[in-house]
């Protein structure tokens, strides 16, 4: 059921990214990687909020600071990935912007989801959720 609501809040998040990223690296010409950055940034912090307000219990390992501060570095790692795509995907391969975008934000889903469900919001004991 967690990954169900996670995939509505990755969603709703991921729509903003790939709107930001459609807008103004397709149709307005602005570098791909700076644009990927900047969604992806923007995204990661609308997913976060809608996160602990809809999916995961907040504080239930670690206080709100650093919680989001290991929120933040799981989703570095996740623009790590999301980069890479891009660049291998656009910059060397020359496949179509927006299709690899989809399979970048695709990718860093499965990332996010599993790092922060395993590593920042799972309870010390196990409550069968």
């Amino acid at each position: 059921m967690k990954i169900l609501k996670y995939g509505a809040v990755g969603g709703t998040a991921a729509a903003v990214d790939f709107t930001i990223f459609a807008v103004f690296a397709k149709y307005l010409g602005y570098d791909y990687l700076l644009i990927g950055a900047i969604g992806f940034i923007v995204a990661t912090t609308l997913n976060y909020f809608l996160s602990i307000r809809f999916v995961f219990k907040s504080g239930v390992r670690f206080s709100f600071r650093k919680e989001i501060a290991l929120v933040f570095l799981i989703s570095l790692v996740g623009l790590v990935i999301n980069q890479m795509v891009l660049l291998a995907g656009i910059g060397w391969l020359g496949w179509e912007m927006l299709f690899v975008k989809v399979c970048a934000t695709g990718l860093v889903f499965f990332w996010n989801f599993g790092a922060r469900s395993e590593f920042i919001f799972k309870p010390l004991h196990n409550n069968f959720e």
